[in-house]
Formats: C-alpha cells, structure tokens, sequence
C-alpha cells in the first residue's frame, strides 16, 4: 500500500498514523486518498514500513531502539523529526508540528485500542487544540471528533451516535436523535450520551452553550 499525492498549499488534511491498534486495509487506503501528507509517531514506522505506506515525516522521542538509517534507505525523502519533551505524548507534538506547518486538519489512525491509557489521552487531548487543528479520530468502529457549538449533518435513521462531554458540556440541546436533551448538561464519569441514535433520517443537530463535546460516529 502507497499513496503519495501533491499537496495543494496544505490545505488537504495530514494523516497521523499513530501506534494503537492498527485499522483495516480499506481504511487506511481512502484516508490515504484525501490525506496527502503522512506523519507517522516513531513506535510505529517499521508497522508502517512494512505496509509499504509513504512517509512523510516520523516524528518522536526516539527512547526506543531506532535506526534512523535504516529507515532512510527504506523511505528516503523523509524528514526525522525529534521531540524529546516528555511532558507531551508524541501524539501532542504531531498536532503542534502539523500546526506549525499550517495544516487546518488531520485524521488520526492507529490512535485507539492496545493500551487504554493511551486510548483515553489520544481521544481527551484533542479539546486543546479547538482553535488551530480540526482533528478527526478513525478506526474501524469510529470517528470521533470535537464539536463546534453548533452542529448539523444529515444522518440515516438508526445511526448509532454517541455525545461525550471532557469535563463538564452545559446547555446541549439536540433535535433528531431517539433520546433528545433539552438545556441538559453531560459530565465526564456522571452522565454522557452514550448509545444514542437517529430518529429518522435526515439533519441531525446539536447545540451546546460550554464546555467540550466530542461526538462519535459508530459502528456496531
């Protein structure tokens, strides 16, 4: 598997290929085709490697054994990019780095399953970056994602959908959904919205006055 498009202006999304549990072929290949700019987080680059994917840049801490050679020969141009500071997961610096860069957007796989810890940090920690990076977070089952204030998609009846609050989510009130919250609020550990569906298709649309909201598109 590769891929390996011209960016227009970095305006497509990147794609993070972090070291979760990995996805399905199929997945990896249509992200592939709409994220032009691969960064893989060093755990996983000889996974990647092995998948014959293009890389743009592996990006860590680099506290493994890691053969900076050795992947050149396999990748090269790639860029190498050390992020040493422990007080931020790799996954972190791939998001400032994509900032830097000036990337609006970025899907993530390989970010969910394996170590829960490490689920649970990839998925909270991309409220902190509300303003610089719209962030997508797939795997098979998911697409996760923060969002805005106001939200309207157009959705088949039955889609699974499930409102998770970081913290505290105040004011939510949502229309076309089978267990609807009016002026309700959603607390982390207390009360989420977990499960929830759509009524019938059509628009789906959510509002909330504070707090982060992320939203998750499932598959059973």
């Amino acid at each position: 598997m590769s891929s390996h498009h011209i960016i227009r202006d970095e305006q497509e999304p990147a794609l993070i290929i972090a070291n979760g549990e990995a996805c399905s072929f199929e997945l990896m290949g249509e992200l592939l085709e709409w994220s032009p700019f691969v960064v893989v987080l060093d755990a996983a680059i000889h996974r990647v490697l092995d998948l014959n994917i293009k890389v743009d840049v592996v990006l860590g801490d680099f506290d493994r054994d890691f053969d900076a050679e050795n992947i050149i020969s396999h990748q090269y141009p790639i860029e190498i990019v050390h992020t040493p500071d422990q007080n931020k997961t790799d996954l972190e610096k791939a998001f400032e780095y994509l900032i830097g860069r000036g990337f609006p957007a970025v899907n993530v796989v390989w970010a969910t399953g394996r170590r829960a810890d490490h689920t649970i940090t990839n998925i909270t920690n991309i409220v902190r970056f509300r303003n610089q990076l719209k962030i997508v977070i797939l795997d098979d089952f998911s697409k996760i994602f923060l969002l805005s204030k106001t939200y309207e998609k157009w959705y088949p009846k039955g889609t699974p959908i499930s409102l998770i609050p970081v913290g505290i989510a105040t004011g939510i009130r949502t229309q076309n959904l089978k267990y609807p919250l009016n002026n309700e609020e959603l607390s982390i550990g207390y009360r989420t919205g977990s499960s929830n569906e759509v009524e019938k298709d059509g628009m789906v649309k959510i509002t909330y006055l504070e707090g982060d909201l992320l939203l998750m598109e499932c598959v059973d």
